[in-house]
């Protein structure tokens, strides 16, 4: 029988894909493997220990963990318990955890750590409805989760007929999860998804791509993300095995071990593994150096739905066998699929991988939309670089007046929690979701994301300004980390640039550039004058009112932890523009003079 209700999955998996790995995580230095018997018995357990606790339907139960096994036995338990999975990211401040902690009423929470145990122990203390805490690794002084499974199974016999009237009753329209979304900016909203919303969508999502069984993936994207999330579910409905990757620092031995088929990421995760091969590319010397980019050049003119000729078949054929399968070795030797969502990616990236056999299938969506929208399909056929492909089965998409995307379907969230004002401002009359991107439908399918609604700026001449785009071009440089397109009400369009200063530091020294740190080294003439050249080439692509006049560098490398990134790894302008402030000054000050 097909899932309904996302505990169903497991009954579903072990009927029809069952298999020994279906999720593992790394324990030292050796990998544990849960077959799916393991998996819905553990899943089980937690419920049940939940149940003896006193747990009630609907009730708020948080997971501060990175990507490991237990993350997903508790999220199944809470599913089949009827209570409502509050996930939150690890790496977010005090201040975000009390908001979120308090505002969803948290009953019950389970930490990965002691570190993060520490961290929370403070907040925990000042939270009227936490009752208890649990963590998943043993930490002093705390309650560990096979404590909770023990409990679980001491009060089986008595509380199993419960736990099964519970799942009985649970309804398809009711919340199963709330995830709280601040975007870059703002107050976090807790989103409230339903099992119909989850399952619909990892069910439609899981026709455009044919891996199965016989495949392993890797997951290091944030499980308390829906993006990772949902990918999960797709992958254990088609019975791929999961091997959960806890921290980014793990992720290239991870994949040496496990040799994964398919794995998700970000664009920013993309640019930073292709930026690694191009980089290894320019340390070879002769031929192989001369091949290396004939290659790479070969790839970028790559593109799914042009008929290729004999003589670039055998071009490819050549580049596969000298070039490309080294590149697919060192990223294990069996990927087929990357799938990319989150942002939008940059063309020659998802060119150059594919032409590689590293099929990159792009996808768009939303938290509010659990969240696919619109993604490649490789099973149809249906990839078409530079889009986020066809919008999938179920869902409706249309574009208003002013370029905006709007969507419906059963995918589309339940509301915000506690705020039906803020639900009412995004969601119309007629059912419509509003998403704040702009975009078109390409060939009246395919879905191109062209910027954020709310980003986009006007220029004091009346001209608009997408900085998305012109960020990504200016990032295709290997000269260039990130960008900030700024110049709202301005008279022209300027930039603020984090230089790729790990390459810089290695091509210094050749070019014999002195420097003492970086504060020092976007002050050096031939650095600016390098960058300045990249400018020029962006600008040859641009509208004579698009075109970047002028540009500062800034001696800070953007991160997630340092704050200028989202922890989707988008910009956060207002912090950029509050951080740099007195440069943007510098930067317009001349011309509200003219």
């Amino acid at each position: 029988m097909e899932p309904t209700r996302t505990f169903e999955l497991l009954d579903y998996c072990l009927k029809n894909n069952s298999r020994e790995d279906a999720v593992a995580g790394k324990q030292g230095t050796e990998w544990v493997t849960y077959s799916t018997a393991q998996l819905y018995r553990n899943a089980e357990l937690v419920a049940l220990g939940l149940l003896s606790l006193g747990i009630q339907k609907g009730d708020r139960v948080s997971t501060v963990s990175g990507n490991r096994p237990e993350w997903s036995f508790v999220d199944f338990a809470l599913s089949m318990a009827g209570a409502v999975h509050v996930p939150v990211y690890p790496t977010i401040s005090e201040e975000e955890y009390s908001y979120i902690f308090k505002h969803a009423e948290i009953r019950f929470l389970f930490i990965s750590d002691e570190k993060l145990f520490n961290k929370l122990a403070p907040v925990v203390a000042e939270v009227e409805s936490m009752e208890k805490v649990f963590t998943f690794n043993d930490v002093p002084g705390a309650d560990n989760l096979s404590l909770l499974m023990a409990l679980g199974e001491k009060n089986e016999e008595s509380l199993r007929p419960k736990l099964e009237e519970i799942k009985k009753n649970i309804k398809e329209e009711e919340m199963v999860t709330m995830i709280y979304t601040s975007g870059t900016t703002g107050i976090p909203k807790g989103v409230m998804l339903s099992h119909r919303n989850l399952v619909s969508n990892f069910k439609t999502c899981a026709t455009h791509f044919s891996l199965g069984l016989g495949h392993r993936s890797i997951s290091f994207l944030p499980l308390c993300h829906i993006f990772e999330r949902t990918v999960n579910y797709v992958f254990m409905y088609r019975g791929i095995g999961i091997y959960y990757v806890e921290s980014l620092p793990q992720i290239v031995q991870s994949i040496k071990e496990v040799k994964p088929h398919i794995f998700t990421a970000v664009p920013r995760l993309m640019e930073s593994v292709y930026d690694g091969i191009m980089a290894k590319g320019k340390l070879l010397t002769g031929i192989k150096f001369k091949l290396f980019f004939w290659a790479v050049d070969l790839g970028k003119d790559f593109d799914f739905n042009k008929k290729v000729g004999v003589i670039k078949r055998i071009k490819l054929a050549i580049a596969d066998k000298l070039i490309y399968s080294k590149w697919r070795a060192g990223l294990g030797g069996n990927i087929q699929l990357i799938v990319s969502g989150g942002a939008l990616l940059q063309s020659r990236i998802a060119r150059v991988f594919s032409a590689a056999k590293l099929t990159v299938l792009e996808g768009y969506g939303l938290t509010e939309t659990s969240p696919v929208i619109a993604v490649s399909n490789a099973v149809t056929g249906e990839i078409k670089i530079g889009t986020n492909g066809p919008v999938i089965k179920g869902v409706e998409v249309k574009i208003a007046e002013d370029g905006e995307i709007l969507a419906k379907g059963p995918n589309l969230m339940m509301g915000y929690y506690k705020e039906p004002g803020l639900t009412a401002e995004v969601i119309d009359a007629d059912g419509w979701f509003h998403t704040g991107d702009v975009g078109k439908l390409d060939e009246g399918k395919y879905l191109k994301i062209t910027d954020r609604k709310k980003e986009i700026f006007k220029l004091s001449g009346g001209k608009y300004i997408a900085p998305q785009l012109i960020e990504n071009k200016l990032k295709e440089s290997v000269l260039i980390e990130q960008a900030c397109v700024i110049g709202n009400h301005e008279k022209f369009a300027s930039a603020l640039i984090s230089p790729n200063f790990v390459y810089l530091h290695e091509c210094c020294p050749e070019n014999k550039i002195l420097f003492k740190d970086n504060a020092d080294l976007i002050t050096q003439p031939r650095v600016i004058e390098m960058i300045q050249a990249e400018v020029r080439e962006v600008n040859k692509t641009l509208g004579l009112h698009e075109e970047i006049k002028r540009f500062r560098l800034v001696s800070d490398s953007w991160s997630a932890q340092s704050g200028e990134l989202s922890q989707t790894l988008k910009l956060k302008r207002k912090v950029i523009e509050e951080k740099y402030s007195d440069l943007i000054e510098e930067i317009f000050a001349s011309s509200r003079e003219d």
